[in-house]
């Protein structure tokens, strides 16, 4: 067995059983399984998947070492199209499930695959605390801003005054901006990349995939059924240029072929956009990834529209080191096993006759 110094992304587990390096390089074709898939013609899931598929070789595991846990939604049957473990489970519930696989399993690298639905309604609750505890497992949040498998009903993202089948007149809803929820939920890796970029998707999952902890990544998945043309702003050649804001630790945050750039909004404490011409490059923001106070990343990602997506901030928003929360489950249990017999036998004794006990006479 490898241990995590050894492993080519320290992300990854200790106890991580690695592909002898005398063996042939694993290709994608390995990780693709015998199943048909099954979504639209168009869909932004195809473009996902290949990417996924062509990236899993560079982690250097076994197949047998990797897990994909998905909801349900048009995402969550990414695990029948890979050959690797995997579990189908229950509706926004994945983040849990793979809380429990992640702390019993340090040998496992641990995903979570789950849409803007699957994560943000139901599962709401179980995604805000599997962020918070950081759990060391990464989630991969397809955004379509529509509910595209029970065909075309609104979402927690989508924009307000959407009209679906299930809002005729509009949608009243205010809708979420997931990387916002996941800084405000203390997430250790919040990053935001696209469907047709292969190449800043692959990145962003590179980076995802060494974090040590919860890596969140939001990505803007077209759905051309039931929601085409969402994300078109971006996509885009003659727009994309003044509507993606490219975020690049260590670098000014600048757009629009370089002519703007973020600063630092002095009314509002936040930031904003503003012509380099006019406020000089010294003034333009450095993109501190590592920053441990997420205050600015969250100010950034509130620069994305909630309506049409005029200007989105791409890449990685924030990346920081913290505890994990399965890391210190596994270290209370070995503290406890380490213990003398005769010790481990006086905790239980306490633990069962401490505390609120009585005695009936």
């Amino acid at each position: 067995m490898s241990t995590s110094t050894e492993l080519p992304f320290p992300g990854l587990r200790s106890g991580v059983e690695l592909v002898p390096t005398n063996d042939q390089p694993q290709t994608g074709k390995e990780y693709t399984s015998d199943q048909e898939v099954r979504w639209c013609p168009g869909c932004g899931d195809y473009a996902v998947l290949k990417a996924v598929q062509g990236f899993l070789p560079e982690l250097g595991l076994r197949r047998e070492n990797i897990v994909f846990v998905s909801g349900i939604g048009c995402s969550s049957r990414f695990p029948y199209y890979l050959d690797t473990y995997g579990m189908h489970s229950i509706h926004g519930r994945a983040p849990s499930i793979a809380t429990g696989i992640a702390t019993a399993r340090e040998d496992l690298s641990v995903w979570v695959v789950t849409g803007d639905g699957d994560a943000l309604s139901i599962g709401g609750n179980h995604l805000i605390h599997a962020l918070r505890r950081n759990v060391n497992m990464t989630i991969l949040l397809f955004n379509n801003r529509i509910y595209g498998l029970t065909k075309g009903q609104y979402s927690p993202t989508s924009e307000a005054g959407k009209i679906t089948k299930s809002t005729p007149m509009g949608s009243l809803d205010h809708p979420f901006n997931p990387v916002s929820l996941a800084l405000g939920a203390e997430a250790s890796f919040v990053a935001r990349t696209i469907d047709s970029d292969r190449k800043h998707l692959t990145s962003v999952l590179s980076a995802a995939a060494a974090h040590r902890g919860t890596s969140f990544v939001e990505i803007y998945q077209n759905c051309p059924i039931f929601n085409d043309g969402a994300f078109d702003a971006i996509k885009n050649p003659d727009t994309k240029a003044d509507a993606i804001i490219p975020l690049v630790h260590g670098e000014p945050i600048v757009f629009g072929n370089g002519s703007k750039g973020l600063i630092r909004d002095s009314e509002t404490g936040g930031v904003k956009v503003a012509l380099v011409a006019d406020v000089g490059e010294d003034a333009i923001l450095v993109h501190d990834a590592h920053r441990t106070d997420p205050t600015t990343a969250f100010a950034i990602s509130r620069l994305t529209d909630s309506g049409y997506l005029n200007q989105s901030p791409i890449g990685i928003f924030r990346q920081v080191e913290r505890p994990t929360y399965d890391d210190g489950a596994r270290g209370q249990i070995s503290s406890a096993q380490q213990a003398a017999p005769g010790e481990r036998q006086d905790r239980l004794a306490a633990l069962i006759g401490g505390g609120d006990t009585w005695t009936i006479v």
